[in-house]
């Protein structure tokens, strides 16, 4: 990572090259900005960068929007992705999809291609593998010049989170959102410590994947968040709350095996840069929960 004020100071050529692939391919993007110098944060360095693309001529913009790749193309993945497009697309599981799950993203590029004669771009790292195929769908009636404007917005949405990854500034662009939980046990009325929670990604097409593991601490929370310091994609999740274990090791009296053993909730997000609170109430017989904040 780079500070910015090492940015601010550096030769033109060395900024340049720092920041060439914020937006893929297009190192005229970081020209731009960089006799703009200095910059006070990183959100007037990321507006002057797109601020150059809002002032690019068409042609400039089409270059741009075709110079990044299909998603979950093998023939390009083979040939070499940039560094950047490899990890957001592998950050999604582009990278080892199930044969119905490859089968669809192909008839979607293909589709995609066919009409509008550029690349479908999306910004991956806010998106499950099913919404970013229910976003193919969504996008495929539109109009070409409609299409247009949103490749550009979709790019300016990796190019924020490329700039994030990259610059450390005192300032930070809003491209991070948050899932927490809390377990609070109405039983004996207090927070619910030891429970093991487990939180997994599902899929419509392919293999369900367990993001995140932990367990609640002393106040029933988890010690950091489920999901943070990125986007929360937007898709369907499973939180699990191991109950059973919690209330047999206190010693409560319950049935044999016990009623709530291992409790599942199913919910969706849908505000990537939000901050979604899932929380859990529950005794050895009942429980509740609701969308907290």
């Amino acid at each position: 990572m780079k500070e910015l004020s090492d940015l601010n100071h550096c030769s033109q050529d060395e900024f340049v090259a720092a920041l060439a692939n914020v937006f893929e391919h297009s190192p005229w993007v970081a020209e731009a900005a960089a006799v703009l110098r200095p910059f006070a944060g990183i959100g007037p360095l990321f507006a002057a960068m797109t601020a150059a693309v809002d002032r690019a001529p068409h042609e400039a913009l089409m270059t741009l929007i075709r110079a990044h790749p299909d998603l979950a193309n093998k023939t390009q993945r083979a040939t070499g992705l940039t560094a950047e497009s490899s990890a957001e697309q592998d950050s999604v599981g582009l990278d080892r999809l199930s044969d119905a799950e490859y089968e669809a993203f192909e008839r979607a590029n293909s589709a995609y291609r066919a009409k509008f004669g550029f690349p479908y771009i999306v910004c991956v790292r806010r998106h499950t593998r099913d919404s970013i195929l229910r976003d193919f769908e969504r996008r495929l009636p539109n109009d070409a010049k409609a299409e247009m404007r949103t490749a550009i917005a979709e790019i300016c949405r990796i190019a924020a989170l490329r700039l994030d990854q990259l610059v450390v500034s005192d300032d930070r662009l809003p491209v991070h959102g948050r899932l927490s939980t809390h377990v609070l046990d109405t039983h004996s009325g207090r927070p619910a410590v030891g429970i093991s929670i487990e939180l997994t990604e599902l899929s419509e097409l392919g293999t369900s994947r367990v993001v995140a593991r932990a367990l609640t601490n002393s106040d029933g929370r988890t010690d950091q968040p489920l999901i943070g310091g990125r986007p929360v994609p937007i898709g369907r999740y499973e939180l699990m709350f191991r109950v059973g274990g919690y209330f047999a090791g206190r010693n409560v009296p319950t049935s044999d095996p016990p009623f709530l053993d291992r409790i599942p909730l199913h919910f969706s997000v849908s505000d990537p840069e939000g901050h979604l609170h899932v929380p859990l109430l529950v005794t050895p017989w009942s429980y509740a929960t609701y969308r907290g904040s």
